[in-house]
């Protein structure tokens, strides 16, 4: 058997409170030993779990890799408007007229991340 990905890792400034955002945003939950001021904090959720991990250094530049968000029970655009309301900050909109594209969005720590159509606005296009 081939590898799997155990879960993502996030560097960060603060592990709780950028795991607290991602909790809400995924629909998650933290791990029962995860406390503000902890070094690593664990989000789990049906599509993949986060660690976030404290590093000293700040982000400075974009990201190499990012996640890709899929509304389920939503539209692309109720999704924008739910993060952003949680403190996510819209970095870049790729949303076209014909309903194609993404958003680009990064969380309070910078990090960006991109909102797609959900699977019911592909299929009815």
């Amino acid at each position: 058997m081939s590898s799997l990905v155990r879960h993502v890792t996030l560097d960060c400034a603060d592990p709780y409170r950028l795991a607290s955002f991602w909790v809400r945003v995924l629909d998650g939950r933290l791990g029962d030993d995860d406390h503000p001021g902890d070094p690593e904090v664990l989000v789990t959720s049906a599509g993949v779990d986060l660690l976030f991990i404290r590093v000293p250094e700040g982000k400075t530049v974009k990201n190499r890799v990012h996640l890709d968000l899929q509304p389920q029970d939503r539209t692309r655009e109720e999704e924008v408007e739910r993060l952003l309301a949680l403190g996510a900050v819209l970095v870049g909109d790729h949303r076209r007229p014909d309903g194609t594209g993404w958003a680009t969005l990064a969380d309070p720590e910078g990090n960006e991340f991109c909102v797609e159509r959900s699977a019911a606005e592909r299929a009815a296009a």
